[in-house]
């Protein structure tokens, strides 16, 4: 059975692999998201990642699909208690944004969608810097105070403003931020490390990266010549046109080679052993996609092959 870990300083033991729900109600039906949902955690998976912008941006969607979908397995396979479900606030069409009053009107809104008394994980999506960091504390404190919420987080947030946030929590004795959200991957290093990172270590925070795949190019399966049927394939493409991106590509091929493990997981693995990353996250469209997740929670890199990526991804 894999260990769970620690998410920051909250209560919340997470699988070192938190499974995004970007594509649930977008490019994976209910049923297959149920799929999907069960193979997870029939691996012993227990960490769910959505937003109540999920997913807005597909033609009739209201945004919220994916938490429906969530709330609907859950109450279905009546495991609660179970998973540590995490969500976001600012981007659905009707609660944009991060004033105090948004903010809990949207945290009411994601509960009835998910179909539960509160959120493990509740994260400002993207960080309003004309909304004083005061008042979305302020705000978030009162959501855990009611027990809506267990724990905070940011998404999308800058080093100036996480670290007001974290100071007015402790000044004040306020809810503080237990997780960060960041852009972070073998080929989107300067979206995380640095000052960010620094300052995530210092006040212990869990990192638990977004795009811990690159939209698709750390899987493997972007090559000279090839065409991949995917919604995010241009994004994902455009990292063959680098040299740093067929660096990557050429360490990962020999690494996966070495462990005879699929791609994913070896990139995965890297992102897993960095400082501060409790759980990257990556989505599966389909059950077939999930073992080459799952596998990082199995797959332990050498200090060598660490130090090949590391600087293959410079």
């Amino acid at each position: 059975m894999t260990s769970l870990r620690k998410l920051g300083s909250s209560d919340l033991e997470v699988f070192p692999l938190s499974l995004g729900g970007n594509v649930f109600g977008w490019t994976a039906d209910e049923a297959t998201s149920f799929a999907v949902l069960d193979a997870y955690a029939a691996a012993g998976g227990n960490f769910l990642d959505t937003a109540d912008g999920y997913s807005a941006w597909v033609p009739g969607n209201q945004g919220g699909e994916s938490e429906t979908i969530i709330g609907k397995w859950v109450k279905a396979r009546g495991n609660r208690s179970d998973v540590v479900i995490a969500t976001k606030v600012s981007q659905h069409p009707e609660y944009q944004g991060l004033s105090a009053a948004n903010i809990k009107a949207a945290a009411d809104a994601s509960l009835r969608r998910l179909d539960t008394d509160y959120i493990d994980l509740y994260y400002t999506h993207f960080d309003k810097p004309e909304i004083p960091v005061e008042e979305i504390i302020g705000a978030l404190d009162e959501l855990v105070t009611a027990g809506k919420v267990r724990a905070i987080g940011a998404s999308n947030i800058s080093t100036e403003r996480l670290a007001a946030s974290l100071e007015f929590s402790d000044r004040e004795g306020l809810a503080k931020y237990v997780a960060l959200q960041p852009q972070y991957n073998l080929v989107s290093r300067d979206t995380y490390e640095g000052p960010l990172q620094d300052l995530a270590a210092r006040y212990g925070l869990a990192a638990v990266p977004y795009y811990a795949l690159a939209s698709g190019f750390l899987t493997g399966k972007y090559r000279p010549g090839t065409t991949v049927d995917s919604p995010r394939a241009g994004g994902a493409a455009k990292h063959l046109e680098t040299e740093r991106g067929q660096r990557v590509l050429k360490a990962l091929d020999e690494i996966a080679e070495a462990h005879d493990a699929p791609i994913p997981t070896i990139a995965l693995a890297w992102l897993a052993a960095q400082p501060t990353v409790v759980a990257p996250i990556a989505s599966a469209r389909t059950v077939d996609q999930l073992p080459a997740l799952l596998g990082v929670a199995d797959v332990t890199l050498t200090d060598p092959e660490i130090s090949r990526l590391t600087e293959a991804s410079a």
